[in-house]
């Protein structure tokens, strides 16, 4: 059965650095977890956002708007509208505006529930 939600009815997530709406997950019956997120642009002598990975499933992060790099262990992508990154499972990673205006991803797990890590900032940070 088709679902319809709206982005004023998708649950706020209390997330470091970043503003991230989870849109369809477990919660709401979903198979798989769908999220909208913005990153501002760093403010000037802003420490920047260690990584994070997830142990049980990929992420597919798709660009919507705005500048940006993901780092997934050791590699810099720059990412900018249009283009997707798949993180495999296990990979550590995270995305970082280096534009002026928001960078806002559309995040794709294919899973119900994610897991979620994150490690102390160090040397990829």
């Amino acid at each position: 059965m088709a679902t319809r939600i709206t982005l004023a009815d998708a649950t706020e997530l209390d997330m470091p650095g970043r503003r991230s709406r989870e849109i369809f997950s477990g919660a709401n019956g979903a198979d798989s977890t769908i999220r909208l997120v913005e990153i501002a642009v760093p403010l000037p002598g802003a420490a920047p956002r260690p990584p994070h990975w997830h142990p049980d499933s990929e992420e597919c992060i798709h660009v919507l708007a705005g500048q940006g790099v993901t780092w997934v262990d050791g590699s810099d992508f720059a990412i900018q509208p249009g283009d997707t990154i798949r993180v495999a499972a296990g990979e550590h990673h995270v995305s970082r505006n280096t534009g002026d205006t928001p960078l806002v991803l559309l995040c794709f797990f294919p899973v119900p529930v994610i897991s979620f890590m994150t490690e102390p900032e160090g040397p990829h940070a």
